[in-house]
């Protein structure tokens, strides 16, 4: 590998990552810069775990798809792993799905016959938080190199960090869009009913609770109504 020109490449694809407008276009700048940096790799995506249920993120092939799904009504697999693994270890990795694989006895063979001839996964995270996993299928047998490895970690490095970030702006996006509608719901409540400020916002979060609505939706509901009956 020309080690110059991948470093120059990584610099590039990390000043890409943190310059994408949402969530899912970083994302899907990530499993696209796996399929072209890392020596090897024929599909990517991004697992994350709720409890014990998959979800695929910018999945760039239906096998990453495919091997996510077989990976949750199993159990058990190498992102699987990677993205609850508690110990952070940097990558999970079967090298030759056409051996036996004793970490992953049910899912090897399985994933075999959809097509997986190695595979890695490697742990999102940052300080703060686990993300998830990154998965880079190949589907040779013995594709990925100690290079292969290298790059995938340092692409999931950044790739955590952009992620991370990514999903802070838009949580403060969603909170500042959030206050403003309850604030718009408020003073029409204020002017049409002579409220205080707070008793508005009592009215908005008793209708919340006794009717199990989010408090935005009950505030969005007076906005475009002018009442909540």
């Amino acid at each position: 590998m020309d080690w110059a020109r991948f470093a120059q490449q990584m610099a590039s694809m990390a000043r890409d990552l943190l310059a994408q407008e949402s969530v899912a276009s970083t994302l899907e700048r990530i499993t696209d810069s796996a399929t072209e940096l890392v020596e090897g790799c024929d599909a990517a995506g991004i697992l994350v775990l709720h409890g014990t249920k998959v979800q695929t993120l910018a999945p760039t092939r239906q096998l990453v798809v495919d091997s996510d799904r077989l990976q949750e009504r199993l159990g058990e697999g190498p992102c699987f792993d990677a993205a609850r693994n508690g110990t952070r270890e940097p990558v999970f990795r079967i090298a030759d799905f056409t051996r036996e694989e004793p970490r992953w006895p049910a899912f090897a063979p399985q994933a075999r016959q959809l097509g997986v001839g190695s595979m890695m996964g490697f742990l999102l995270y940052t300080e703060d938080e686990e993300l998830g996993a990154l998965n880079i299928y190949s589907r040779r047998p013995g594709a990925f190199t100690h290079a292969s490895e290298l790059a995938g970690w340092l692409l999931a490095s950044h790739a955590a960090v952009a992620f991370s970030s990514a999903r802070t702006h838009a949580q403060m996006e969603h909170a500042v869009a959030t206050r403003h509608v309850i604030g718009e719901a408020m003073g029409i409540l204020m002017g049409s009913h002579h409220l205080t400020e707070k008793e508005a916002f009592d009215v908005l979060r008793r209708y919340s609770q006794e009717n199990n609505i989010k408090l935005r939706e009950v505030a969005r509901r007076v906005c475009e109504q002018g009442t909540l009956s």
